[in-house]
């Protein structure tokens, strides 16, 4: 055969139809050609048909070959006459796939009007053009004497050029041209057809990886040296990842496909990965290579990068899911430190979306009552009689339940919503410690204290606020505590000094919370209107050393150091704690301790002269209710509530 085929074109490459019924305009149309034209017909015809410069052949009911132009024959590089007899199908490879083979024969009985295909065809000499391949009938000549039936006239159009210059619009199209890596579009395009592909059922994993890259401080580079010098250094970038995609390839089958999404973000493509392991290693390799400094002509950069590692199979995953968790565990590796690969995490994407979801939802729950406040006892450590309760802001959540606050406060600093939960704390506290107040005259008043984020201070007019809300409770501003933070406090200026002088000096007390843990700088607490600290419950905690010992049998020495082992402290924290109770009381402050959960602690606070202490050895938090029976009753003294959106 003087022609043969290379089979269909690509789907990739196709446009979107392989087989059409359009008139392009390549193929002459069946009346343009007398019947039998190049067998019997007119001579005229005849010659028209031998010397056109359109390639065709006019082919039998039968398939074959009768006669075929010139033109055809200089197409596929043979004589035209040597074409005579041969089988049509296979001169321009029409039986390669089924559904252009059922359409030939449609054409061929009748049933079709037209057939257009194009196919890459082999010539006689071994060079390969693309061909437009066009079949439909011709007209019956009308006279069964002759011989002359039904037949098909056969066009074949060049069509490589038109080919070779789609090709380089589509390879401009889906190149970046900074890097020429594969951009975004490609990226998809070939990540797509590896999640359709069931390789599974074709020997491959039926699983798919990406690690997906982004330039630790790219920014900086431009800003510093230009974005002329960010290009060079993207494409210096691309030549190492490409590097590393080739030597994976050397290790397993197939290198990974090596992408720029845009600005300083990449991705490699693992289709039929073997596990984590290859991604965590290929994440590595791409960790180092980038670590040697780049040597851009008369600049050397040094840059690193943060790559989310995801691998999973492909059955049940999108693109969209597989670039989201790739995305999120990018996000997770800059969090961590940066110059690092992180794994994608189920689980910790789980929270996540707790998180998200907890935050779509903060501000509505406030509208719609979903939060309460419970409260706990504050109890004097010389004469053990109640001081106060502390109440904690609880989220009654319709989907994950009671949640406490550490699940939704840091959401809420967020977001802003701090402020009008804020709000709500404030005014349901205060009303509260004024119901318990004017059902117990006979007992002296307690006070509320409620814990106050720093946004508050500074999204809202927090002094307003206040004096509102005790104008409308009813409640004395000396009955009154606002916490905040140590972090928050130390080192205040401008407007968060101004608002806590201003609520000092209207009588609202002002207390540091989880003193001792944050910048604990002594020298400005002395210029702070505060009036309370308290201590952070780590200090505490580390009293249970001796009742440890002496259940072992050994009493520590004094300034011995306790043993080693879970819930024990250094003994040291005592002598921390005595020290700072000491210096609140010579500036004129009050102490209470946090977290008090056993007697023997109880006694050493009070031994060192702490004031109030909270914790499980006196309560857990409990609803208002049950304080109010708790002032009611004989046993406890004078009290005071403490409310606030810090931690149980």
């Amino acid at each position: 055969m003087n022609g043969t085929s290379e089979g269909p074109a690509p789907a990739a490459d196709l446009g979107p139809s392989v087989i059409t019924e359009r008139d392009e305009g390549l193929a002459p149309r069946t009346g343009d050609l007398a019947p039998g034209a190049g067998r019997t017909g007119p001579p005229a015809y005849r010659s028209v048909f031998t010397t056109a410069p359109l390639a065709m052949a006019v082919v039998d009911a039968e398939g074959l070959v009768v006669s075929a132009n010139d033109s055809l024959g200089t197409l596929l590089g043979t004589d035209p006459t040597a074409l005579a007899g041969g089988v049509a199908a296979d001169l321009v490879d029409l039986a390669s796939d089924a559904g252009t083979w059922h359409a030939y024969r449609e054409v061929l009985r009748g049933h079709r009007p037209r057939l257009r295909c194009t196919r890459r065809l082999k010539r006689a000499d071994g060079h390969s053009l693309w061909a437009q391949v066009t079949v439909e009938p011709l007209a019956d000549s009308g006279d069964p004497g002759s011989g002359d039936g039904e037949g098909l006239l056969l066009s074949v159009a060049d069509v490589s050029a038109r080919r070779e210059l789609q090709a380089r619009l589509r390879h401009l199209q889906m190149h970046d041209p900074v890097t020429r890596l594969p951009n975004r579009a490609l990226f998809f395009e070939r990540l797509t057809a590896a999640l359709e592909a069931e390789s599974h059922e074709h020997g491959g994993t039926g699983r798919i990886g990406v690690c997906y890259l982004d330039l630790d401080g790219f920014k900086a580079v431009n800003d510093t040296h230009g974005h002329r010098v960010g290009d060079r250094l993207l494409a210096a970038v691309a030549e190492r990842l490409t590097r590393c995609a080739e030597e994976a390839a050397h290790a397993r089958s197939g290198a990974p496909l090596v992408a720029r999404l845009g600005g300083d973000e990449f991705a490699l493509l693992v289709e039929d990965s073997t596990g984590t392991d290859q991604l965590a290693d290929l994440a590595g390799a791409v960790l180092a290579a980038l670590q040697p400094p780049f040597e851009l002509s008369d600049r050397r950069l040094s840059v690193t990068a943060s790559v989310g590692v995801v691998e999973r199979h492909t059955v049940g995953t999108t693109p969209t899911a597989l670039m989201q968790a790739a995305d999120t565990t990018l996000y997770w590796a800059k969090a961590d430190g940066r110059a690092r690969w992180t794994l994608f995490d189920p689980e910790r994407n789980a929270n996540r979306m707790t998180r998200q979801a907890l935050a779509a939802t903060l501000r509505p729950a406030i509208e719609r009552g979903e939060f309460a406040l419970e409260y706990q006892p504050l109890v004097g450590m010389e004469d053990g009689r109640v001081r106060g309760v502390e109440a904690l802001i609880r989220w009654n959540h319709p989907q994950f339940g009671v949640l406490a606050p550490n699940r939704f406060i840091a959401l809420a600093e967020e977001d802003g919503s701090i402020v009008p939960l804020g709000r709500w704390i404030l005014r349901t506290a205060c009303h509260q410690a004024r119901r318990w107040q004017l059902a117990h005259p006979g007992e002296p008043p307690i006070f509320v204290s409620v814990n106050v984020a720093v946004r508050q201070v500074w999204d809202s007019d927090l002094v307003a606020d206040v004096a509102h809300t005790l104008e409308e409770t009813g409640l004395a501003p000396r009955l009154l505590q606002l916490e905040l933070t140590e972090s928050a406090v130390m080192g205040s200026a401008g407007r968060p000094l101004q608002v806590l002088k201003a609520l000092s000096d209207m009588g609202v007390h002002i207390a540091i919370d989880d003193f001792g843990t944050g910048y604990s700088n002594l020298a400005y607490l002395s210029r702070l209107p505060v009036s309370v600290l308290k201590l952070d419950g780590a200090f505490v905690r580390g009293f249970q050393y001796e009742a440890v010992s002496e259940a072992a049998g050994a009493a520590v020495p004094a300034g011995a150091a306790a043993p080693a082992g879970d819930g024990v402290a250094n003994p040291a924290d005592e002598v921390i704690v005595e020290a700072m109770v000491q210096l609140a009381h010579r500036l004129g402050l009050t102490v209470t301790a946090e977290c008090v959960e056993t007697s023997d602690q109880a006694t050493r606070l009070r031994r060192i002269g702490c004031d109030t202490g909270q914790g499980w050895l006196y309560s857990r938090p409990v609803a208002p209710d049950r304080i109010s029976a708790l002032l009611g009753s004989a046993g406890p003294g004078p009290a005071g509530v403490q409310a606030g959106v810090g931690n149980p």
